[in-house]
């Protein structure tokens, strides 16, 4: 046997790379799928959390306190970042692997990207889920071909928008909420509570500190507006168990008290009963209107933030299923838009029979099909380009 034959025999080397817990779950998911294809042999190296952990990968770098979020919060973790993002481009040139996956998280992974490409070109790099240059700096996707050869979009809209932009080869894999339909829809007994009085309303405030610090005031009013209003809701309020107790705090005086959930189990059980939805806008938006969850948007930033943003960010809306629906059917409030004396009529609306609840329930209708993976798993169709990426 040829030497050149030894080595295309040498099970593979896979690098991959999360910086977050949404990272960290669909890098789970995609070396679960690989395992499936290529077999036991296959070495999994690089840096992740729990989820990752659990399918046999130790991380070489600890991505604790990685999680990023506004303009403002960069600057200050910028040090620590640096040095992560030094040990974990020498623990991929150490490693020397047949292709390194960035996963999110773009302030950490690509920097990581550029420089192993600066060192190594010869390691095949894939992307898996595109930065957001759909809503500002779109001269990322120009500047990404440098150090990404493919990259695994989870919107459908997105190959498009890298194609317009002169971004690397982009294909679209799907979203990872594609695989929780089934624990997303309800049955005939639960969609016979979502039209029962008094009406499930799911209240989410987000999944940060920061997030229940800014929001679960005005949510609060919020409820006790369309209380005073006699609107008849059961409020549930899902969160994490390392938030629950600020939750608890935070609703203590709130007049109408939520029943808080803190399990993953609760939480689907709700989106399937619920019948609208108060919630910070983020990706739970486009997981209630896959639930066919009618909803009311909110999101508040710090001043100097919003005034960023609103020089940069280039969409009509920041809710996914209204960007990928091409309408703008979920309301939003932002900044000073965000009040209780907006979002109680709004949420009125979604809670009864009205043609404003129709239109979001009409429309989320289309959704499953616009982001249809014709039957394959969205983590398998990226383990089958990350595959094909190997060197």
């Amino acid at each position: 046997m040829s030497a050149s034959e030894g080595d295309a025999r040498k099970p593979p080397v896979i690098f991959l790379i999360a910086a977050e817990e949404s990272g960290d779950r669909l890098g789970s998911g995609l070396i679960k799928a690989l395992r499936e294809r290529l077999g036991p042999a296959a070495t999994f190296a690089g840096v992740g959390g729990r989820h990752m952990a659990e399918q046999g990968m130790t991380s070489l770098v600890s991505i604790d306190g990685l999680s990023i979020i506004g303009f403002m919060s960069i600057p200050k973790k910028m040090p620590m970042i640096l040095r992560r993002i030094r040990d974990a481009t020498d623990a991929v040139l150490a490693a020397k692997p047949d292709v390194l996956v960035i996963i999110d998280s773009p302030d950490f992974t690509h920097r990581v990207a550029r420089r192993v490409r600066a060192r190594d070109p010869s390691i095949p790099i894939v992307d898996y889920v595109s930065p957001t240059v759909w809503v500002w700096r779109p001269g990322r996707a120009r500047k990404m071909r440098a150090y990404v050869d493919r990259l695994l979009a989870v919107l459908p809209f997105e190959p498009e928008v890298h194609r317009k932009l002169g971004g690397p080869p982009c294909i679209y894999v799907g979203h990872p909420l594609l695989n929780e339909l089934d624990t997303l829809r309800p049955n005939a007994d639960e969609l016979a509570r979502r039209s029962a009085a008094p009406p499930v309303l799911l209240v989410l405030p987000g999944s940060r500190r920061s997030e229940i610090k800014r929001n679960m005031a005005i949510f609060g009013e919020t409820l006790r507006l369309l209380r005073a209003q006699d609107v008849p809701f059961e409020p549930v309020l899902p969160t994490v168990p390392g938030l629950l107790e600020s939750v608890r705090a935070a609703a203590a005086d709130w007049p109408v008290q939520p029943k808080i959930v803190v399990s993953d189990e609760d939480k689907k059980a709700a989106f399937r009963t619920a019948r609208a939805a108060l919630a910070k806008s983020g990706t739970v938006t486009l997981e209630l209107a896959l639930a066919g969850v009618p909803m009311v948007t909110a999101y508040r930033v710090t001043e100097l933030e919003a005034f960023v943003a609103r020089r940069v960010i280039q969409t009509s809306s920041v809710i996914l299923a209204n960007l990928i629906l091409g309408e703008n059917v979920i309301p939003e409030f932002l900044q000073q838009d965000f009040t209780a004396e907006n979002l109680a009529p709004a949420l009125r609306d979604v809670l009864a029979d009205t043609s404003a609840r129709q239109r979001q329930v009409d429309a989320f209708a289309r959704l499953e099909e616009i982001m249809s993976t014709h039957g394959k798993r969205p983590s398998e169709l990226a383990a089958d380009n990350v595959i094909a990426m190997l060197r």
